[in-house]
């Protein structure tokens, strides 16, 4: 993806691909590519909100800049740095306490016999962000009333069965807090989460945007979220980016027919049901290395020759606003 604010980048991706074997048939290993030539850029105080349908590749890209994952091909590099480069506990550490995950099940990612005190004191400990208990607990403290898990005392010596969902997303924002990240990335943080507070974690998440200068990667369903919290929109189809810019441009004027597709099948009432669903065809492929062609040809009510043969090129169809679709472009 390309930027305007270059002095700003903090994490860039280039060219990711990513395959993952389906099964073992003897000397073969079918693959299946879950991510092809995916590149992008996350700024400081900027957020990337990643769209998609389920399968689309969302957080297998979170995954591989948070190093779960080594990408097939493609490089991720953190403040110029190829992070394939980092070797060792402490530079694998500081790597680690820069690039934090902020997961979609929040009761999930805690340990449900430790308490909320040992949840945010432990990456305290563990990178060496405080010495000795005192100063521990006053740093505990301090980052759960940033969070707003109030009162502090009590909530503490609680345990996360004892909390709320929204709690509990809250003790992760936390945890990333504590050691200091840079690079936020938010797998669909409130989509286990009643709608009545959302909009508190993504206030909270906009918040450490704009005041501690995170660079946010914010993985959603949910465009209306996408457009309130990211400066720009990566709309995202079995794997390829179909669709990139600057979110009011990307949301107010959708040019590819998936993206078109995707706000077709917000609710709105006063549509018909028919009406949202049309050009809705065929089924989502399953792309491989030896895959050609456009990924949504299959299911594009525009589909033509080309579509099943080549791969679409990026045209800029507006200022910052970039599609890869035979539609447009020569």
């Amino acid at each position: 993806m390309e930027q305007a604010r270059d002095n700003d980048a903090v994490l860039e991706a280039r060219n990711l691909i990513k395959d993952f074997p389906l099964h073992t048939n003897g000397l073969k290993r079918p693959m299946m590519r879950a991510l092809n030539d995916v590149s992008f850029t996350l700024h400081k105080r900027r957020a990337l909100a990643v769209v998609g349908e389920s399968g689309s590749g969302k957080s297998t890209t979170a995954r591989l800049i948070a190093r779960m994952y080594q990408p097939t091909e493609g490089e991720i590099t953190y403040r110029g740095r190829s992070i394939a480069s980092i070797r060792g506990r402490r530079a694998s550490l500081a790597y680690r306490a820069s690039v934090q995950m902020v997961w979609q099940d929040p009761f999930g990612s805690l340990n449900p016999t430790h308490t909320i005190y040992h949840h945010i004191a432990r990456p305290l400990l563990l990178h060496r962000k405080v010495s000795g208990r005192r100063e521990c607990r006053e740093r505990v403290h301090d980052l759960m009333d940033q969070v707003g898990l109030v009162p502090v005392v009590e909530t503490a010596d609680k345990y996360p069965h004892q909390l709320s969902g929204g709690q509990r997303q809250r003790v992760n924002i936390a945890r990333n807090l504590a050691v200091d990240a840079e690079v936020v990335l938010a797998d669909e943080p409130t989509s286990m989460l009643d709608v009545s507070i959302r909009a508190g974690i993504l206030n909270l998440l906009e918040d450490m945007k704009h005041e501690r200068g995170l660079a946010l990667m914010y993985i959603t369903h949910d465009l209306g979220t996408a457009r309130y919290l990211a400066e720009e929109v990566a709309v995202m189809y079995v794997g390829h980016m179909v669709e990139w810019g600057d979110s009011e441009s990307v949301i107010q004027n959708p040019q590819h027919p998936y993206t078109q597709l995707l706000i077709s099948a917000v609710p709105n009432p006063d549509r018909s049901i028919h009406e949202r669903l049309e050009g809705e065809k065929g089924e989502i492929p399953l792309w491989t290395p030896q895959t050609r062609g456009c990924p949504f040809a299959g299911r594009c009510p525009h589909t033509r020759s080309a579509c099943h043969d080549v791969m679409p090129g990026t045209t800029e169809v507006a200022a910052g606003h970039y599609v890869r679709c035979h539609l447009y472009g020569e």
